[in-house]
């Protein structure tokens, strides 16, 4: 029964995501007779499906967080050397989201490697329709966190940059910057045998709990915002990728686990309840009271 339930949330995966697809697609350009926006969101499932074949038979999550990365490079690079309409602006996401794709690709393999194990497949990845379900999930998160910067990559729209344009890189940049500062403080953090056991709270941690995707949530903003001068009619859907990772960190992976994770371990402990409650979660209000 759960097999059957499991091939059937991954059916449903796929079909929504294709459906999706076919109802925004009418600024894409094509290719042939396929629009590029559906010949990308083919490629992102073709991905996660040829990875997922030896990655079940080895038994190893190694390549799972990288062929999410070098999905967002691929179809990213596909839809702007295609697209023969490109302008400025085209060029300015491609190299935004293949930074970013890099930078957040390579840390967490690394990280995996480090460890030797990710916790989140310990259970899932010897189970063929979980396992699958897992990949099939990252192929709709690498479409929904891509939604935006597809729209501008496949649009038929060739308009000049705007300031709104300035304002969405500026919120990437800083964005960027906050992320990368608060993973290289926390692995500086865990590498260090007097903190082992213990949570972070200096740096950037000192005014989030969870700076890192608080920077990852305003990159997907200002990538959004610099598509608003082509979004038109159902284009203006481009505007859920923000929203579709706020939600995710938030409420589905990544804070909930890891407040979860964090209670469990430092639930006795008075400084983690006294850092818990005076540290926001995600928005690092305190930082600009200071």
């Amino acid at each position: 029964m759960p097999l059957i339930k499991n091939l059937f949330l991954s059916l449903l995966v796929i079909v929504f995501c294709f459906l999706l697809t076919s109802i925004v697609d009418q600024n894409s350009v094509t290719y042939g007779s396929v629009s590029l926006f559906l010949l990308c969101t083919i490629i992102i499932f073709l991905f996660q499906w040829i990875v997922f074949i030896p990655s079940y038979l080895l038994s190893t999550e190694h390549f799972f967080d990288l062929t999410g990365s070098i999905t967002f490079v691929t179809v990213s690079l596909v839809a702007f050397f295609i697209n023969d309409t490109k302008s400025l602006r085209h060029f300015i996401v491609l190299i935004l989201i293949v930074v970013w794709a890099l930078r957040l690709g390579v840390f967490l393999f690394l990280r995996v490697r480090k460890a030797g194990s990710d916790s989140r497949f310990i259970t899932i990845k010897k189970d063929f329709s979980v396992f699958l379900l897992t990949w099939n999930l990252q192929g709709l998160w690498v479409l929904f966190t891509l939604f935006g910067a597809l729209t501008i990559l496949t649009s038929v729209n060739n308009t000049s940059i705007a300031f709104i344009d300035i304002i969405g890189i500026l919120i990437w940049i800083v964005g960027f910057i906050i992320e990368i500062i608060s993973d290289k403080q926390k692995s500086v953090f865990k590498n260090k045998k007097e903190n082992k056991g213990r949570f972070i709270q200096i740096g950037l941690w000192k005014y989030s709990r969870h700076p890192n995707y608080f920077g990852e949530i305003l990159v997907w903003i200002g990538l959004a915002i610099i598509g608003i001068p082509v979004y038109t009619g159902l284009g203006w859907l481009g505007l859920i990728s923000p929203f579709f990772v706020f939600v995710m960190l938030n409420y589905i992976s990544g804070v909930r686990l890891l407040e979860k994770q964090a209670d469990e371990r430092w639930d006795l402990d008075n400084d983690y309840q006294l850092y818990k409650s005076k540290t926001p979660v995600l928005f690092p209000y305190k930082l600009i009271k200071d």
